[in-house]
Order: C-alpha cells, then sequence, then structure tokens
C-alpha cells in the first residue's frame, strides 16, 4: 500500500488484549507514514500498535523532560562544573542489596557477539560459538523504515526457529542450528524517535516502538522455549533514565500479563555521566538486570561531548586511547566492582577487529590485538566480552576459558579497587598528529556514507565500525578545532581543515571508483560530516540530523 496509512483501533479490543492504560478510554491515534512491508503486516498488528500508543502516552513525558535535563546538565559542564558521585543516593551505594536471579541462559556470557537484525546476520551470529547475540537496532543499524521492521520480522522468525536466507549469487541457504546462542536486543536509545510511527500526530519514541514490538510479538514464544525476553539499553546518562525503563518493563509485562521481572535488561554503561551512577542504574532495574557492559567507544565520545568546551579535557589521535589509559582502566574496574558486589555480570567490550583475508602477517598481528584485549578482560574479572565477527569467538573464548573454571566471575569482588571521581576524569596525555586527523576523516565520512544507504555495520580498514567510531571522528574533529589544536608536526588544523578534508575525499573516491561507489551519498555524507565538524554549536548526535535524511 502507498501513502499514510491511519490505523485506528476499538478500545475493546486493546482492553481483550490486556493493553491495561489510565488513558484506555481514549480511542488510539496511530499513523504509519510508510509502506508497511507485507512481510511486516502481521507484526504491526492492532494490539502491538495499541501497545506502542499506550507506552507512548504513558512515559514520552517523562522521556521528554529527561532529555531536557542532560541538555540542562550540559549546560552545567559547560560552566565548569565536574560530575561526581551523587550524594542524594549515597544510602544505595552504602546498601547490601543485590539483583534478582539471572535467568539460566544468560548465566554463562562469556563470549557475545553483537551485530544489526539483519537476515543473514542473525543465523550466522546465533549459529556462532558465542554464548550469546546481540541483535542491535541501534549503533550497528541504519534505521531505515525497512531496516527496522523486517529488523522484526527477522528476529521473530529467528524466535521461532523458521529462519532461512538464500544467498541469490551462489544458491547457498543458511538455516539455523540445533543448538543457538541465547538472543538479546538491544532498542534504539531514549533521544531517537521512530518517525515513521505516530500516536496523536506525535513521533514516538524509538525506544518504545523497538521494545514493545518485539516482546508482544515474541514473548509466548521465548517463554516455550525456555527463555525470556533480553534486551540491552544503550546511551543512558543517569539512574532516573534506568527507572523509566523499569518502568515501561513493569507497564508492559502487567499489560500482556507477564511475571513482573520476566524481563532481564543489560544496561551499556557507554557514559561519563553514567559512571558515577552504575549503581543506582542498577538498583533501579534490580528486578529486571542482567548486568552492565562496557561500551568504551561510545564512553569516549561521551568523554569529548561532555566535555567539549573544556580546552584541558582535548584528547590525543583516537588510536592512542586504548584501554589501558587510566580513565578507561578506572572506568572497568569500577564497573566490575559494582556489578559483582550486586550478583549481576560485568560485560567487557567490543572487539572490532575482523578476519583479515590474503595478508597473513596483518591477519595474525590482528588477532594478536584481540587476544591481548581479552585476555586483559578476563584477568581484569569481566564475565564475559563482545566479538564483531564469528572469527573471533575461538580466541575471545580461550582467553575467558583460561581464566575462569565456572561460566563466570561474580565470585571476584574486586575489593582492591578504589575509584574516585578525578579516576575517571583523568585526561590522556599524547599526540594530535596529521595522520590522525585525516583517518578520522577518512572513516567518519564513509560510515556516514553507509549509514545513508541504510548500512550500519561497516567493514573499513580491517574493522568492522558502527555509529560510536563515527561519533569519536567528528567529534574529535570539532573539539579540535574549536580549542585552535596544532598537530605535532605543527599543522593548525582550524586554517586547514577545509583542504585536508578535500584532499581527503579525492583519496576516498580514488580508491573506491570502482568499489560500486556512489556519487550522491558520498557528496551527501561529506557535506554532512564537514558541516558538523565545524559548525559552531556541538550536534549530540551525528545520527539525529542524518535520520531526517533517510
Amino acid at each position: 500500500m502507498n501513502g499514510v496509512r491511519n490505523l485506528h483501533f476499538n478500545p475493546g479490543y486493546a482492553a481483550a488484549m490486556q493493553i491495561k492504560s489510565r488513558e484506555a478510554e481514549r480511542k488510539p491515534s496511530i499513523e504509519i507514514t510508510c509502506e508497511i512491508p507485507a512481510a511486516a503486516a502481521d507484526l504491526l498488528n492492532p494490539a502491538a500498535l495499541a501497545l506502542v500508543a499506550d507506552l507512548h502516552r504513558r512515559f514520552n513525558g517523562r522521556r521528554l523532560e529527561l532529555l531536557a535535563a542532560r541538555d540542562i546538565r550540559q549546560q552545567e559542564l559547560d560552566q565548569g562544573e565536574q560530575p561526581g558521585f551523587l550524594a542524594e543516593t549515597a544510602q544505595v551505594r552504602a546498601g547490601d542489596w543485590r539483583i534478582a536471579k539471572i535467568p539460566h541462559d544468560l548465566v554463562d556470557r562469556r563470549v557475545e557477539i553483537t551485530g544489526p537484525v539483519e537476515r543473514k546476520m542473525i543465523i550466522n551470529a546465533l549459529n556462532s560459538p558465542a554464548k550469546a547475540f546481540m541483535a542491535d537496532f541501534e549503533d550497528s543499524n541504519s534505521p531505515t523504515w525497512s531496516n527496522i521492521v523486517l529488523g522484526q520480522v527477522n528476529l521473530r522468525d529467528a524466535v521461532n526457529r523458521t529462519i532461512s536466507f538464500e544467498n541469490q549469487a551462489n544458491g547457498k541457504t543458511y538455516q539455523l542450528n540445533d543448538a543457538t546462542a541465547t538472543l538479546i536486543v538491544r532498542p534504539r536509545g531514549w533521544h531517537l524517535d521512530e518517525k515513521h510511527c505516530l500516536v496523536d500526530g506525535e513521533r514516538v519514541s524509538a525506544s518504545i516502538f523497538d521494545f514493545a514490538l518485539y516482546l508482544i510479538n515474541n514473548h509466548a514464544e521465548l517463554k516455550a522455549r525456555g527463555t525470556g525476553p533480553y534486551f540491552y539499553l544503550p546511551k543512558l546518562e543517569s539512574h532516573l533514565e534506568a527507572r523509566l525503563w523499569n518502568d515501561v518493563f513493569i507497564a508492559a509485562q502487567e499489560a500482556l500479563d507477564i511475571p513482573v521481572g520476566t524481563i532481564k535488561a543489560t544496561v551499556l554503561i557507554e557514559t561519563i555521566l553514567a559512571a558515577f551512577e552504575m549503581d543506582e542504574i542498577l538498583f533501579e532495574l534490580r528486578q529486571h538486570s542482567a548486568g552492565l557492559n562496557c561500551g568504551r567507544w561510545d564512553y569516549i565520545f561521551s568523554f569529548i561531548k561532555k566535555f567539549r568546551q573544556r580546552p584541558d579535557f582535548v584528547l590525543p589521535d583516537r588510536g592512542s586511547i586504548t584501554m589501558d589509559r587510566h580513565f578507561l582502566k578506572s572506568y572497568v574496574q569500577l564497573l566490575i566492582k559494582t556489578c559483582h558486589r550486586r550478583g549481576a555480570h560485568a560485560m567487557g567490550g567490543m572487539a572490532a577487529q575482523i578476519p583479515i583475508k590474503n595478508d597473513e602477517e596483518a591477519n595474525a598481528a590482528a588477532m594478536r590485538k584481540v587476544r591481548e584485549d581479552k585476555e586483559r578482560e578476563a584477568n581484569a574479572g569481566h564475565d564475559g566480552t563482545w566479538i564483531a565477527h564469528p572469527g573471533l569467538a575461538e580466541i575471545a573464548t580461550e582467553a575467558f576459558n583460561s581464566v575462569m573454571s565456572g561460566p563466570n566471575q561474580l565470585d571476584v569482588s574486586r575489593d582492591d579497587v578504589e575509584i574516585s571521581a578525578n579516576d575517571l576524569l583523568r585526561v590522556p596525555t599524547g599526540a594530535v598528529t596529521e595522520n590522525g586527523l585525516r583517518e578520522n576523516i577518512r572513516v567518519g565520512v564513509q560510515y556516514v556514507e553507509a549509514w545513508l544507504r541504510g548500512q550500519g555495520c561497516v567493514p573499513l580498514y580491517n574493522l568492522m565500525e558502527d555509529a560510536a567510531t563515527a561519533e569519536i571522528c567528528r567529534s574529535q574533529i570539532w573539539q579540535w578545532i574549536r580549542h585552535g589544536t596544532l598537530t605535532a608536526e605543527g599543522l593548525d588544523i582550524s586554517a586547514n581543515f577545509t583542504r585536508l578534508l578535500d584532499e581527503e575525499l579525492q583519496n576516498i573516491e580514488q580508491q573506491r571508483s570502482t568499489d560500486g561507489f556512489d556519487a550522491i551519498s558520498f557528496n551527501i555524507a561529506a557535506k554532512l560530516f564537514g558541516d558538523m565538524v565545524t559548525k559552531h554549536e556541538f550536534d549530540d548526535f551525528l545520527t539525529l540530523p542524518a535520520y531526517e535524511m533517510l
């Protein structure tokens, strides 16, 4: 069907589907402003959309208030205020509480693979040796309408074990093995809208849209198969944002007559402000918590973003900001100690490397980096880690097997760790180089170009990149221009950026001229990226203006 589709539902039907709301007497007005793919028509059913509308009406006001609170907090940081551990929640940090019991299929999470909700990716990830697969609607997924709704179809088929994929080029068919990884879903963050779904004329929260559609269409089958609705929660900046998620969970479970506590969620600690509220975030979600995760690339981006107006917080080249830097090592140690004290899993970060074909030496060096990274995480006390490619599963598993005698390391208390606010805020030293600047341009522009074409998980220079890397690239350049940074070679970045951008754009175009190069999307991406890094005001997320172009 074409054009705008208006779906109006009888409140009596919604009540029959156990959609309970304080506004149940109101007639849900839901607009889908884009064609619904035929495969997704049954998922966008009356009960599902009524649940979306109900949760949106009940909680979107609070979501917008919390987003406004982010802006206020940013203004305080811009004026020089330093973040710290909250005095008003000291009792929570001092308390002896623990989270609820972890489900059996989340007890051992030593290796988790991540990727977008693309059909072949889902099959390969679930068939991989990893213990769990995080199916991603967020940073590794470009949120085109087709990607979002067909991603829900793919997950439904995976849960039902009917999913298959045929490669038209060679006729190869992909299907699920008998034993598969545990499925975990990451909805989009609180800051994002779903522009193709309107409730009472208002864009619905993308978080609520992704969460509600997956839950209502899959909870019964998940239960029948001995598992449950498990989620990763991205981009939280405070325990109040975790409380909002918890209230959404309770409302949805009550609406669908699911026992409260069935939903389990792991929170990505990928913002500097959330690092000061890890205890509080676990406490808010304690009925539904499955742990915390070190989302380290977004964490670095957040560190730049939150202190962007501070010349004393200028960071060196992206490649030199490794996990042995004091501020990152401190964040990891605090996360492990906090989680294990509360009986929660402490998950490590992403290995973005991918196997390198036709270059044994380069591949061996890349795999060595993966092994060293995963051994560091295991020895620090993490209970598991992330990989971006099935080819890394064996290396990551061996690293954790060499340290862990059981399914996790919850018994590793890390009582030796004492982390202060100054530890979390120590700025890493190092050089800003012309090569680092050029690399940020190349990676940032090419990622945005792919994202605008609907691809959110992009192999670039032997790494599998998602939006977090592009965010670091563009925020670093903005920061360097803003504060008049000179490179180690003496180059004035602000005065020379336009020239360097033009040179790198020409280099990219020459390198990719025979590789399905799309000049239109490339030019749009180059302009968007260039504008974002040179404008006076800083865009909180590059995906916000880019989303309007999809």
